[in-house]
């Protein structure tokens, strides 16, 4: 069989592929070395977005360079310069830039040796300021899948089924918020290390557990948002080596991810755990994420929320099947976990742990100390959970009730319809006595 000839479309076309492959690599290191030779991320992104829109225009002309990212990146820094003359501040700002900038072209330096010595200092800088606490909860996570992500807007409003013009206002607010906080692009020292620290985990945790578990929409998990948040759980791993916690959540990230494919069937409905076809779990990612989570515990420090959710997972990966599995020891973890992070969603977790390890009934016990807790009135996992638990006691008719009422709180159409499904299977509603 003869295949087509490539026409020159299909050359752009596979051009433009490279440029985004390059950018989803290179656009962290090059909108962090731009902000540190700016001290503006608002225009590090401008001037970043300016030398991909270049790189779209000419590489289908002339071709990928050798050093893609050091054309980026000198492409951005000339991009700068005209910038500062254009607002008659060349003189100061070429002061600013000192050596690192060069207007002639014959001086000009090698980019790529350049941004070797200080990429790290960058990355980590920027991941910093993308996840400070002066932002949003949304807007932390909006700017960092943009910025160290190197998703484009229209991505990350697909991503979390919201508007595009809802994501790129949460962007623009949140870069004119940093400047007019005066945030510093420098990574931070003592307590507030500590506390930017659990920001950037915050963010990778909710970035993943979005992909994971889809709040809304028709599709129960989304993998390529459990990918990012992975991807830069790595790159922050790499960049704080020393951090317990960051390898506890890489080791979480990890854990859970193998088994993604596993979690959906053939038409995208949900599988639960014990249903899972264990083949399926991608045994390289346990593998990486039984490392990470060794790595937590020889850092010489208490197990973190992180950590302590990845010796839980790890307990899972370890498993044959769910009659295999270890519930004491999650059981006890749960404990541990509660009493170093309190929630009322913990607890709920506990309440499944202890159903597998002691019993249904003990397991209904701690669910039902949950039902006046103001945050789990619109929380489905709750009603889904002593659902679960009713059915295995065979109160039937108390199931029924509950998976109908967590399938009226999920706004995940897959999730609905998987509990609409165990409401029916504990057979038809007993009809109430006739009226007179």
């Amino acid at each position: 069989m003869v295949g087509s000839t490539p026409t020159a479309d299909d050359a752009v076309r596979a051009t433009h592929r490279v440029v985004d492959a390059v950018w989803r690599m290179e656009s962290a290191k090059l909108v962090g070395a731009l902000t540190r030779v700016t001290g503006d991320v608002g225009l590090a992104e401008e001037l970043a977005q300016d030398a991909l829109l270049a790189a779209l225009e000419q590489w289908p002309e002339s071709g990928v360079p050798a050093k893609p990212g050091a054309w980026l990146m000198a492409t951005a820094k000339h991009r700068a310069i005209d910038t500062f003359r254009r607002a008659e501040r060349l003189e100061r700002k070429t002061a600013e830039l000192g050596r690192e900038l060069a207007v002639r072209e014959s001086t000009e330096p090698d980019w790529a040796t350049a941004l070797d010595e200080v990429v790290e200092d960058d990355v980590l800088r920027l991941v910093f300021i993308s996840c400070h606490p002066v932002l949003s909860r949304e807007a932390r996570v909006a700017l960092t899948l943009r910025l160290i992500g190197g998703l484009a807007t229209d991505e990350i409003a697909r991503a979390f089924l919201v508007p595009e013009p809802t994501v790129a206002q949460r962007i623009v607010r949140a870069k004119r918020t940093l400047t007019a906080a005066h945030v510093p692009f420098e990574v931070p020292t003592g307590a507030d290390f500590t506390a930017r620290v659990s920001s950037v985990l915050e963010v990778l945790y909710l970035i993943f557990n979005e992909g994971y578990a889809a709040t809304s929409g028709e599709h129960w998990t989304r993998p390529a948002l459990c990918q990012e948040a992975l991807r830069l759980g790595r790159i922050v791993a790499e960049l704080l080596p020393g951090e317990s916690e960051v390898h506890g959540l890489v080791a979480l990230l990890e854990l859970q991810a193998s088994r993604l494919a596993a979690r959906t069937g053939a038409d995208g409905e949900p599988v639960l755990l014990g249903d899972q076809d264990r083949g399926r779990w991608d045994h390289v990612l346990i593998g990486r994420g039984l490392a990470a989570l060794e790595r937590a515990e020889q850092a010489g420090v208490a197990l973190g929320p992180y950590a302590l959710q990845a010796a839980i997972a790890a307990c899972h990966a370890r498993a044959g099947s769910v009659e295999q599995t270890d519930w004491p020891r999650i059981a006890a973890l749960y404990d541990a976990l509660a009493q170093l992070m309190p929630s009322p969603v913990v607890e709920l977790n506990r309440a499944v742990a202890v159903s597998r390890a002691y019993g249904a009934a003990a397991g209904l016990e701690l669910a039902d100390a949950l039902t006046d807790v103001p945050a789990l009135r619109g929380y489905h996992l709750l009603p889904s959970v002593r659902g679960d638990l009713l059915e295995q006691l065979g109160r039937s008719a108390e199931a029924r009730t509950e998976f109908r009422r967590a399938a009226s709180l999920t706004r995940n159409e897959r999730v609905r319809a998987l509990l609409l499904d165990r409401a029916a299977a504990c057979g038809p509603a007993v009809p109430g006595p006739r009226g007179p």
